[in-house]
C-alpha cells in the first residue's frame, strides 16, 4: 500500500483529519478535486467584490460555473446547496461564526423524544472542541451562559456601534446573546496578522485572519509531511472483497489515476460523500459502498433560513467588521411554549455592500430613477442591519442526495438530485423566529423591517447523509465513523450526523472529524 491513510476532500473535515493522522505519525495523502487558492486573488479588497461574489466567488455552484464543481440539481428544494471547491473547501467563503453543538443536542432522541440520540456524547467530543478552537485561533468572550465551559479564546471581535445597539436592544427584551464566537484571529497569532475589520470575509480574507481550514490545519499537515494533490476528482472508492484498498481520481490533466492505502477517510461533505459512495458500484455492492439497506444519502439537513432587515434612520457602521460575525442569541433554542418543536438561533448580520443595498432597495420599490436616487440609496446603504432565524432540521428519510444519471461533472461521473421539502414544524419555527427578529430590531430603533424566508440562496448547513448510529438499517457508519459492510472505509463530515442542532455546524464538524482520526490511531495501535 501507497499509504496509511487516504483522505477525499480537503475542506474543515478533511483539513483536520488529515493533521490528525500525520501528527501521529501516518502517512497520509488528501485528495481535493478544487485547487490551491491564493489569497491575494481573493476579490475582498476589490470594487468589484460583489459582482465576483455572485460569480467566481459565488457559494452556489450553478452561479460560480466552476470547472472544480460537479452538477447539482435542487430545484426541486426551497434551499439551494452551498458549497466551494477547493483546499480549505467552505472555510474559504465561510463567515467565521463557530459556536459548539450544546449537550442537548447530542441526546434528541432520549431528551425530547426527536430523531435519534448521537452514539457520541458532548463530554467525549468536548476535548476536540477545544483542540479544534485551539488550532483554528478561536475568538470570544469567555462567561457565555449558554456554554459556561468555554474559557480559552482570544479577544472577541468588536462589536461596533451596531453591535452595542442590538446588545442593549436583546438586554431590554431581557433575552440571551453573546459576541459571536469567531474563527478569527483578532491578534497576531502563528505568523497571521489579525483581522482589520475589511468586511467582506465571505469572498475569502486576503490578510489570512479569517481561519480557513487551508492556512490552519493544511499548512500544518504539509509540514507533518502529508501529501496534498489538488486538483484531483475522485470517482470512486476502489474495493477488494469487503474491504476498500484505495481509490480511482481524475488528474488535472484528465487522467485517471489509482491510489492505494491501508484505510479510506471520505470527507468530501454531505453532498460529496454520499455522491462517491453511490457511484461506488461493483458486482460486490451493486447500489454503492455502505448502502445495502439503502441508507446513504437519507436524512439530509440543511438549516432552514429566515432573514429580516431592519432600516435605521441612522447611519450605522454596518459595513465595518465580518459581516457573520457579531451577536447570537440562543433564547430561542428550545421555546417550551412554542406550537413549534425544536428551537432556532437569532444571528445578528451586518449589512451588505453597496450593490445588494442598491438591488434591496430596488425590490421594495425604494430606490427610484432619477434625481432622488442618490437620497434613496443613502437611505439603505449603512443603515441596514439583519437577523438571520437559523432553524433546526428534523432528520427525515425523505429527504436525501442521491445519483442524478442525467448530468455530470467533465470526467462524466454522474452527479446529484437534492429531495428536500420544508417540513411544517420548520415552517413554524421560521414564522416564531422571525417576528422575534422583527422585535429585536424594532427594539434597536429600526423604523422598518423587512422579511423573507427561507431564503433560497443559504444552504450552507448540509448535514446527515451518512448519519452516524451503530444500528445499520438507520445508519451509514457506527461511532467511530467506520463504515457498515465495508472494511477499513470511514467517514468523518458533516453527513455522519444524526441531528444537526440550530447553530452554525463548522467547529462541530472539525470537532467530530479529529474524534474520529483518533479513533482511527488507536485502533491502528491495537492491531
Amino acid at each position: 500500500m501507497e499509504f496509511d491513510a487516504i483522505i477525499v476532500g480537503g475542506g474543515a473535515a478533511g483539513a483536520a483529519m488529515t493533521w490528525q493522522l500525520a501528527r501521529h505519525g501516518l502517512k497520509v495523502a488528501c485528495i481535493e478535486r478544487g485547487p490551491w487558492m491564493q489569497p491575494d486573488s481573493y476579490p475582498s479588497t476589490s470594487p468589484d467584490w460583489e459582482m465576483q461574489k455572485g460569480s467566481a466567488f459565488s457559494p452556489v455552484p450553478a452561479l460560480r460555473n466552476s470547472p472544480h464543481d460537479y452538477p447539482i440539481d435542487d430545484e426541486a428544494s426551497p434551499i439551494a446547496v452551498c458549497n466551494f471547491n477547493a483546499v480549505g473547501g467552505s472555510t474559504i467563503l465561510y463567515s467565521g461564526h463557530f459556536p459548539r453543538f450544546r449537550p442537548r443536542d447530542f441526546e434528541l432522541g432520549s431528551a425530547e423524544g426527536l430523531g435519534d440520540d448521537w452514539p457520541v456524547s458532548y463530554d467525549q467530543l468536548k476535548p476536540f472542541y477545544e483542540l479544534n478552537e485551539e488550532q483554528m485561533g478561536v475568538a470570544g468572550l469567555a462567561g457565555d451562559p449558554a456554554y459556561p465551559d468555554i474559557e480559552e479564546l482570544l479577544p472577541p471581535v468588536p462589536l461596533g456601534n451596531a453591535g452595542q445597539r442590538m446588545a442593549k436592544a436583546f438586554n431590554s427584551l431581557e433575552w440571551h446573546w453573546w459576541p459571536s464566537y469567531a474563527a478569527i484571529s483578532t491578534v497576531a497569532r502563528n505568523g497571521r496578522s489579525p483581522c482589520i475589520n475589511l468586511g467582506p470575509c465571505n469572498t475569502g480574507c486576503p490578510q489570512g485572519a479569517k481561519s480557513s481550514a487551508d492556512i490552519t490545519y493544511m499548512t500544518k499537515s504539509r509540514v507533518l509531511g502529508a501529501t496534498i494533490i489538488a486538483e484531483a476528482a475522485v470517482s470512486r472508492v476502489l474495493t477488494e472483497g469487503k474491504k476498500a484498498v484505495g481509490v480511482e481520481y481524475f488528474d488535472k490533466e484528465g487522467e485517471v489515476r489509482h491510489l492505494t492505502a491501508e484505510r479510506v477517510i471520505l470527507t468530501a461533505s454531505a453532498t460529496g460523500t454520499p455522491r462517491i459512495l453511490l457511484n461506488s458500484t461493483s458486482a460486490q455492492f451493486p447500489n454503492g459502498l455502505g448502502n445495502d439497506l439503502d441508507q446513504v444519502g437519507r436524512h439530509l439537513m440543511i438549516h432552514p433560513l429566515g432573514f429580516v432587515e431592519g432600516i435605521f434612520d441612522e447611519e450605522l457602521d454596518t459595513d465595518v467588521g465580518p459581516q457573520g460575525c457579531m451577536i447570537y442569541s440562543l433564547e430561542h433554542y428550545r421555546s417550551d411554549h412554542a406550537e413549534h418543536e425544536l428551537g432556532y438561533m437569532l444571528h445578528v448580520l451586518r449589512g451588505t455592500g453597496p450593490l445588494e443595498a442598491a438591488r434591496s432597495a430596488l425590490l421594495r420599490r425604494k430606490l427610484r430613477f432619477g434625481p432622488s436616487v442618490y437620497n434613496d440609496f443613502d437611505a439603505f446603504h449603512r443603515h441596514q442591519l439583519a437577523v438571520s432565524v437559523i432553524c433546526e432540521d428534523l432528520p427525515m428519510a425523505g429527504n436525501r442526495v442521491r445519483l442524478d444519471e442525467t448530468s455530470s461533472d467533465r470526467f462524466g461521473i454522474a452527479g446529484i438530485k437534492i429531495d428536500y421539502s420544508l417540513q411544517d414544524n420548520a415552517k413554524k419555527m421560521m414564522t416564531h423566529g422571525m417576528g422575534n427578529a422583527r422585535k429585536v430590531l424594532m427594539a434597536a430603533g429600526a423604523k422598518r423591517t423587512y422579511a423573507y424566508g427561507p431564503v433560497r440562496n443559504t444552504g450552507w448547513h448540509v448535514m446527515g447523509t451518512c448519519r452516524m448510529g451503530e444500528d445499520p438499517s438507520h445508519a451509514v457508519v457506527d461511532a467511530t465513523g467506520a463504515c457498515h459492510g465495508v472494511d477499513n472505509l470511514f467517514i468523518a463530515d458533516s453527513s455522519v450526523f444524526p441531528t444537526g442542532s440550530c447553530v452554525n455546524p463548522a467547529n462541530t464538524i472539525q470537532a467530530v472529524a479529529l474524534w474520529i482520526g483518533q479513533q482511527i490511531v488507536e485502533r491502528g495501535e491495537t492491531q
